[in-house]
């Protein structure tokens, strides 16, 4: 049976604690569930205790929080749930290396920081390549880094113009039967990209610069014919395009450009037997130095926590039913 140990830190102050722990203490059962510890505030004291290895990797955690609670470092739940995940790899000094890196700035003044490894190795992974490639479940913030990036880029007139493109899968062929004006039939499908620069730079910015045509948001149909120099391109949901598309897409990109294609290799809307052209491409450019190849994972999911669980809980799900398959066929 392992040795059971009590830990006791004394707290600076109730901020941190409350930073760190939440309102009414709704943090503490990550910290007690993930490591399988007790955690009990005692005046001006956090005891944790438990087996010995799980108390002292719990303590480290408590302890690196506050530290860059201190330095200003955004601390949440999001950020605790992480640093959990660290110090169970032996990497919790690797928190320091995502603390105070800042992406971006929102039109509201909010600092965009990266919440994990993945997120961090994602964002320098752009900043360093002219094309990258993520690969990730929802929630994980290909789309929405990228065009922090991308609107990074234009405020340092890196660029000229940053273009948005998504393909319309769900709509097929069809878009000319839809009611209204193309920018009607489209919107639906590109709605997640104008929330995210909305987010990034406010709704009269994105007007005017639409307007002057620095901003274009368009389905990816509208690419093909199309040289694009000095731009920020980036092409969401990429799973959903054919090989054909990404072809004619990644052929489509000039001097001064940079690219960044952005998908979920889980998941895809095309035709069943139809292969993406964004598994193909991973394929065929793989290996390449000039390319970026970002892999994100359910531990670099940085949404509601419920997000993260059901990621994790459908990849268990896929790997339990590619078992059974293979075990059948053998």
């Amino acid at each position: 049976m392992a040795e059971e140990t009590l830990a006791t830190l004394s707290l600076e102050s109730m901020d941190s604690y409350l930073s760190l722990f939440g309102a009414n203490e709704r943090n503490v059962p990550i910290l007690e569930n993930e490591l399988g510890v007790t955690v009990a505030l005692r005046g001006s004291e956090l005891r944790i205790g438990g087996a010995a290895e799980n108390v002292q990797m719990a303590t480290d955690v408590v302890t690196k929080l506050f530290s860059l609670s201190r330095r200003h470092a955004q601390v949440d739940r999001t950020t605790l749930r992480y640093a959990v995940a660290l110090v169970k790899e032996g990497e919790l000094e690797r928190l320091d290396d995502i603390a105070f890196e800042v992406v971006a700035i929102t039109h509201r003044g909010k600092p965009i920081h990266c919440k994990t490894l993945g997120q961090y190795q994602y964002v320098n992974a752009i900043r360093n390549h002219e094309l990258t490639f993520a690969l990730g479940p929802a929630g994980t913030g290909k789309t929405y880094l990228a065009m922090a990036l991308a609107v990074v880029a234009l405020r340092n007139k890196e660029i000229e113009r940053i273009v948005l493109t998504r393909p319309a899968v769900e709509a097929g062929e069809k878009l000319g039967f839809l009611p209204g004006d193309l920018s009607q039939k489209v919107d639906p499908y590109l709605r997640p990209l104008y929330d995210a620069l909305y987010d990034m730079m406010g709704s009269d910015a994105y007007q005017r610069l639409q307007e002057r045509g620095v901003l274009e948001v368009a389905p990816l149909a509208y690419m093909r014919g199309r040289t694009l120099s000095d731009s920020f391109i980036i092409l969401d949901e990429a799973q959903n395009t054919t090989p054909e598309q990404m072809k004619m897409f990644l052929t489509r990109f000039g001097s001064g450009s940079k690219v960044v294609v952005t998908g979920d290799d889980t998941q895809t809307d095309l035709p069943f037997g139809k292969q993406s052209g964004l598994l193909q491409a991973v394929q065929v450019l793989n290996g390449i130095p000039e390319i970026a190849m970002v892999k994100l994972t359910h531990s670099d999911v940085v949404r509601h926590d419920l997000v993260q669980t059901v990621v994790k809980a459908y990849e268990n799900f896929e790997r339990d039913r590619m078992g059974r398959s293979t075990g059948h066929d053998a």
